[in-house]
């Protein structure tokens, strides 16, 4: 009765030639570009507002904000930090933030698609190696 990994030890023992391909990428797709960077910035958005809501929480919970709130009331009476940092304020800047990180991550990267296949005329483009199994 032969196992899997018999099975596996035999199939790995055979000797298959793999064909080696060499190829030259001399264009990238403007609009595949944009989707790709698009979903990249959807997800550095994600990551950037639930970040600032977790750094916010631990700030909140250890009572940094208190304490600074002492140390600015013994300069100024009427200055409280407090007013100013509070989780609808922390929370539209950080939404701020991820809009216009969005919108320049988008950008950026339809623009070094563009870069990129201005440069492949100069270049000759990029050669990459593949195999296969």
């Amino acid at each position: 009765m032969s196992t899997v990994a018999d099975k596996l030890a035999r199939k790995s023992s055979s000797k298959t030639t793999a064909k080696q391909v060499r190829l030259r990428l001399v264009y990238v797709d403007f609009w595949s570009a944009l989707k790709l960077s698009f979903l990249a910035a959807v997800a550095l958005a994600i990551v950037t507002i639930v970040t600032t809501l977790l750094v916010f929480m631990v700030i909140k919970t250890t009572g940094l904000i208190t304490k600074l709130d002492d140390l600015f009331t013994a300069f100024d009476d009427n200055f409280t930090l407090s007013t100013y940092v509070d989780l609808p304020q922390v929370m539209a800047f950080a939404a701020i933030v991820a809009i216009l990180n969005l919108i320049v991550v988008t950008v950026l990267g339809a623009v070094i698609a563009g870069i990129y296949n201005l440069m492949v005329k100069v270049t000759g483009g990029l050669l990459v190696g593949f195999t296969s199994n």
